[in-house]
């Protein structure tokens, strides 16, 4: 890494720049095989030096260039640079807002190099120009070292999801692909769904936060799962051959050992009899020498012959022996080499009924399917007989509230014509008005009383209608947290499902939002009418007070006029009731209507409440405070 440092200072000085310091102490700290440059601004002749000095680096397999700020003709030094070299193994350009030209120049590095294996290109915007993007998605075709791409948020709309189908049509390498926070929509989702079956290596594919239907999202996670399956079953048969080949090569070595040792004792054997035939020559010769000598011992001799003569027979017959066991081991091993053939045979067909098993389940896995797709519709046709009947109730509360206000229009105009008789009465009745003077403040202050008592009822329900609605806010807040705490459990337990579902989950949030909304709606109306009867009664209260004031003013005619007074005032607390009773029932059919909301939304709360995802926006969040042009909002 010394050297590479020294070459970067050379380059740059040479170009006319001087070279980064945070550049310097980088390379100055890193680790053998491992180049992280992440957020240091790397400016041209930076990309420039680095370009040339990469193709040439044999011991990086790591580059890390995440959040440096490239610019577009420094990304392009950089990538035209990266094409030569042969031993990078991971590029990570996460963040560096690249755009066309940085598009095209990944294509030519795709299309280029061999030796790529991940390659991370989160939060760039290499999506917005087709042209460039389409050149992407070629070089990503024909390459074939590339195992796990990153391309989340990088705006790629439905026609970039069409090229990057195709370029997995072509891609026979292609493990990992990560499309999260796109635009890829329902058109770019059945085209990734449709070259699925084409593409053999992909078996993950992550699609959340690209407004795609649920039912896509279902199938592109049963054909991964597929993927996943066959990838599985590949590599269990891989082993298992591997340990087959292992134990026939064993086996092998054994018996080759076997026939070594046997041609041995063999060779050993051989040379025994050599030597005894050698040693009963030497025998013979000398006894012919001796013959002319001793001939008195010929017998003897002839004795002896014979006895060699039939250690001869017994090693030759031990040969025969040796011979037949040689020709039974040949025997053996080819009756095993038979038994593995047909092991290997059983083997094969074992492989084919676990893949006819696996087509019968495809099938199976299907008409589930279908089964839960019919169970989707009955789920959203119920949810539109909800919404009909919240459309009803939302009728009903506004003919209440009309004829509310129509009733409350005619009490006024009866209090009107109320009045103008007191006035006519009163008029008449000022002689009599100094009699029946302590009398009516007695009777006034009754009414008094009674209309506050009546003040009192009225807040007393005020009070209660927002403990209740207290109440129903701290049940749905508490709702709320638990389906939060269930959404995080689910969440550790299914992530990978979690993800591909929450489109379909914000939507039921929404109409979940929305119910909550229209129930404060109608807590508010409730408080409103409250308030409405507040001031009807605190607009009675000043009418009394200025009947009183009159009354204090007449003198005369109350005597005669006491009956009929005594029924005026009768019949507006006869009418006072009627309001407050009619009041009471209207309040009381609020509350069932309330009740009725409350019902549905826990119809819809059936299912677990999604949550944004927070790492998306915490992403977003975090982009937007670093002020990165061009970001997605």
């Amino acid at each position: 890494m010394e050297e590479f440092r020294r070459s970067y200072s050379r380059l740059c000085r040479e170009s006319g720049a001087e070279p980064q310091e945070a550049v310097l102490q980088q390379l100055h700290q890193l680790p053998r095989g491992r180049l992280d440059l992440a957020t240091q601004s790397l400016t041209v002749e930076t990309c420039r030096a680095l370009g040339k000095l990469l193709p040439r680096e044999m011991l990086c397999t790591e580059l890390v260039l995440s959040d440096c700020m490239l610019s577009e003709e420094g990304a392009t030094l950089l990538l035209r640079g990266l094409c030569a070299n042969t031993v990078l193994r991971f590029l990570d350009l996460k963040g560096n807002n690249l755009r066309a030209a940085g598009a095209e120049a990944l294509g030519k590095l795709l299309q280029q190099n061999k030796s790529i294996q991940s390659l991370t290109l989160e939060w760039n915007s290499l999506g917005t120009w087709d042209d460039a993007f389409a050149t992407f998605c070629g070089g990503l075709a024909a390459n074939g070292a590339l195992q796990q791409l990153d391309l989340r948020n990088n705006q790629i709309s439905h026609k970039g999801a069409e090229e990057l189908a195709l370029a997995l049509k072509g891609n026979t390498t292609l493990q990992q692909l990560d499309l999260r926070w796109n635009n890829v929509g329902l058109l770019g989702g059945r085209a990734l769904m449709n070259c699925l079956p084409s593409n053999r290596t992909l078996w993950r594919l992550d699609l959340a936060g690209n407004n795609i239907p649920g039912d896509v999202l279902r199938a592109v996670e049963q054909a991964m799962g597929h993927s996943q399956d066959r990838l599985t079953t590949f590599q269990e048969n891989q082993a298992r051959t591997h340990v087959l080949s292992k134990e026939v090569q064993h086996l092998r070595e054994e018996k080759s050992k076997q026939f070594l040792d046997l041609l041995e004792t063999i060779d050993k054997q051989r040379e025994e009899m050599a030597k005894s035939s050698r040693a009963s020559a030497a025998r013979v010769g000398q006894l012919q020498e001796a013959l002319n000598e001793r001939h008195s011992i010929i017998n003897a001799l002839k004795a002896k012959l014979q006895m060699t003569e039939a250690a001869l027979a017994l090693s030759e017959q031990k040969a025969q022996d040796l011979g037949e066991l040689l020709a039974t081991a040949e025997q053996e091993q080819l009756s095993l080499s038979q038994r593995q053939a047909k092991e290997l045979k059983l083997e094969q067909q074992e492989a084919a009924e676990r893949e006819s098993k696996l087509l019968r389940d495809l099938s199976a896995a299907n008409e589930k399917n279908l089964l839960l797709q019919n169970q989707v519709e009955e789920l959203e046709r119920k949810v539109r007989c909800q919404q009909e009947q919240l459309f009803q109730t939302r009728q009903e509360l506004t003919s209440t509230s009309a004829e509310l206000k129509m009733r409350a229009i005619q009490a006024e105009e009866r209090l009107d014509m109320e009045k103008r008789r007191c006035r006519q009465s009163l008029e008449d009745s000022e002689s009599l008005r100094i009699k029946e003077v302590e009398h009516m403040t007695r009777h006034l202050e009754e009414s008094e009383r009674a209309m506050q008592e009546r003040v009192q009822r009225l807040e007393a329900a005020r009070l209660s209608l927002e403990e209740e609605l207290g109440r129903v806010k701290a049940a749905a807040l508490s709702e709320r947290g638990q389906a939060e705490e269930e959404l995080i459990k689910a969440k550790n337990q299914a992530h990978l499902e979690e993800r591909q579902r929450l489109a379909h989950l914000e939507d039921k949030l929404r109409l979940l939002a929305q119910a909550r909304d229209e129930a404060q709606g109608a807590c508010l109306q409730q408080r409103q009418a409250v308030a409405e009867a507040q001031t009807r009664a605190s607009q009675l209260g000043l009418q009394v007070e200025s009947l009183r004031r009159r009354l204090e003013e007449l003198q005369q005619e109350l005597s005669l006029k006491d009956q009929e007074r005594v029924a005026e005032v009768s019949r507006v607390r006869v009418e006072l009731q009627e309001q407050n009773g009619r009041l009471q029932a209207e309040l009381a059919a609020q509350e069932a209507l309330r009740e009725k909301a409350a019902a549905l939304e826990r119809q819809l709360k059936g299912e677990p409440d999604p949550r944004p995802p927070a790492a998306h926006w915490w992403d977003v969040r975090l982009a937007r405070e670093r002020g990165w042009p061009g970001l997605p909002c």
